[in-house]
């Protein structure tokens, strides 16, 4: 369970990383052309947001099994 957690913790972490490069690779002068390169980088941003979210709610129910079990 523990290496489960490590686990998870881990995607959360490349998902976080993954996202913030997306982000700074967004800058003011795309965002005022509209062009198609930034609605690109926001649906990966939106996307890399969505799985950290998944991963940390993943990583929360383990902890909680475990500790459940822990304590029994």
């Amino acid at each position: 369970m523990i290496i489960a957690i490590v686990a998870l913790m881990g995607m959360v972490v490349v998902s976080l990383v993954r996202g913030i490069i997306a982000f700074l690779q967004t800058t003011k002068v795309d965002l005022e052309s509209n062009s198609d390169k930034v609605t690109e980088l926001q649906l990966k941003q939106n996307r890399l947001m969505a799985s950290r979210v998944k991963f940390q709610a993943l990583a929360i129910v383990a902890v909680a099994v475990l500790l459940l079990i822990s304590n029994r």
